[in-house]
């Protein structure tokens, strides 16, 4: 990527006692890009991004943050900075103390510091807050002063490291928006580690998923969700029906193959030989019926468990072969529910073109 701020070429970080918690990652991400490192706890995400801060040392491999490799680069030298899970703001400083005190130590004259303290006080809508103290102040208020601290020092790209997870639902969904914004207008890369799906496909353009130390995937949200490459990327971005399936033979840009629960059929692949595969589908791409469709792809089967979440429903199918289908309902009437109930038969379908072949 030729606009890249951050270039991570085959980084490893090896522990003692055998640990690899980072195995030969290579990423690039961009100038201005909002970029997420997302996966399960211990796949690595914090590690990566402690190498990045330089908290932590590779093993192997090239951090280049700016077009300069950071391998004898301290911390303090580097252009980044980081906003910790736990905010790590000082108690008995008032918010436009804890902001300026990176300018402090550093030697910056105490007019520019307070020039540039109102600056990210401003950006972060603290201005009316300057005085209080941080036992004053909500969760989300503190979030907001930890990212003035990191900002007034005007990184090239600032860290983030599950900033949103001491936060009460209703809170994380606002500073997701208030990230957001942020970052469009201060205008430099943020990287942030979460392990929150709806988290990273709200806030990042791009995200790279990891797991066991590797890089999965890296796509926009929208690439992950509806183009999966592997097993583990579809199960793990949102929710989604898992179908084993055998495949008969190659047709073209098709397959010939059997899905358990399902029957057979085809369905459009790229360079497949035969063997076992996985087909993902959507819960919001399938469909319920009381009567049999004309759909291309359906199953009968029984309602077994139907959960109501206010704006959609959550329904369970048992199908044939111990198959299992779960739908989304939107329920999109005053009278909501999803309009069926356990142990009604009842037929499920979705088009063909709904269905994501994995090899991996």
């Amino acid at each position: 990527m030729s606009d890249s701020i951050v270039s991570i070429r085959n980084v490893t970080k090896a522990f003692p006692g055998g640990v690899t918690a980072v195995d030969n990652v290579s990423l690039d991400i961009a100038q201005n890009e909002f970029f997420a490192l997302l996966g399960p706890s211990g796949c690595g995400k914090t590690t990566l991004l402690r190498m990045i801060s330089g908290l932590e040392t590779p093993t192997g491999g090239q951090i280049i943050i700016g077009g300069e490799d950071m391998a004898y680069t301290p911390p303090n030298k580097r252009p980044t900075n980081m906003v910790f899970q736990s905010y790590a703001v000082f108690p008995h400083m008032t918010v436009e103390q804890n902001v300026g005190y990176g300018l402090k130590v550093t030697g910056v004259a105490s007019d520019e510091i307070k020039r540039r303290v109102g600056e990210a006080l401003e950006m972060v809508k603290l201005t009316a807050l300057a005085k209080r103290k941080p036992d004053q102040m909500s969760g989300g208020q503190r979030q907001r002063v930890a990212l003035a601290r990191a900002l007034v020092k005007r990184p090239k790209v600032l860290l983030l490291d599950e900033p949103l997870s001491a936060l009460d639902a209703k809170l994380r969904d606002d500073m997701r928006m208030e990230l957001t914004r942020l970052q469009e207008t201060v205008g430099i890369t943020f990287i942030i580690v979460t392990h929150d799906q709806d988290e990273a496909l709200s806030m990042a353009s791009r995200i790279a998923v990891m797991d066991r130390g590797a890089v999965q995937q890296v796509a926009t949200p929208t690439e992950l969700y509806e183009q999966p490459k592997t097993r583990f990327v579809a199960d793990f971005i949102g929710k989604v029906n898992l179908i084993e399936a055998r495949v008969h033979r190659q047709i073209g840009r098709k397959i010939d193959c059997e899905l358990k629960g399902v029957g057979r059929m085809e369905l459009a692949s790229d360079n497949l030989v035969g063997g076992q595969v996985a087909v993902a589908v959507r819960p919001e791409k399938l469909k319920i019926a009381t009567s049999e469709p004309s759909t291309a792809i359906r199953v009968q089967g029984k309602v077994r468990d139907v959960a109501y979440y206010g704006d959609t429903s959550h329904v369970v199918i048992e199908a044939a072969d111990g198959l299992d289908l779960s739908v989304n309902v939107q329920n999109d009437t005053r009278l909501g529910g999803s309009g069926v109930e356990r142990g009604q038969s009842v037929w499920v379908s979705w088009a063909s073109e709904d269905s994501i072949v994995l090899t991996e």
